[in-house]
């Protein structure tokens, strides 16, 4: 797995597809791509060097809120595939992610995922902490 960020800070990470990750047909099982979207996420706002993951001092976590993906073309077994991430729209309480998954140059999935920030104990929706909205605009 490697991480690295492109000309236009768009994040893309890259993953091998292993065994764990496909149906009897040696295809990638279509809940795993969420997988990919969330690890791609997650690193994604760890390069840009906010390296709290999940519940963090700031008492909040993110959770994903809406989903829409797009099943263009299948990976298989031993693949080599990138997950492009970009932010789409940042609010107060949440991102907006548009996220692809290629491998070689085709075009595998295309998603948008939208996070919100929500607070540890309550678990209600709320504000993202400043620190990180602030980091995130420089590569909006």
């Amino acid at each position: 797995m490697s991480n690295i960020v492109d000309k236009n800070n768009h994040n893309i990470l890259s993953i091998r597809v292993y065994i764990e990750d496909t149906d009897a047909g040696g295809i990638v099982y279509y809940a795993n791509y969420l997988k990919y979207l969330e690890r791609a996420r997650t690193e994604y706002i760890r390069n840009i060097g906010y390296h709290k993951a999940g519940i963090s001092d700031d008492q909040f976590m993110f959770v994903v809120y809406s989903l829409n993906i797009n099943y263009r073309s299948p990976a298989f077994l031993d693949d080599i595939i990138s997950v492009k991430t970009e932010i789409k729209k940042i609010s107060k309480v949440a991102i907006l992610f548009n996220q692809k998954i290629f491998r070689d140059k085709k075009l595998l999935i295309d998603a948008q995922v939208k996070i919100v920030s929500v607070n540890v104990e309550n678990k209600k929706i709320n504000l993202i902490p400043k620190s990180l909205i602030d980091k995130l605009k420089d590569f909006y």
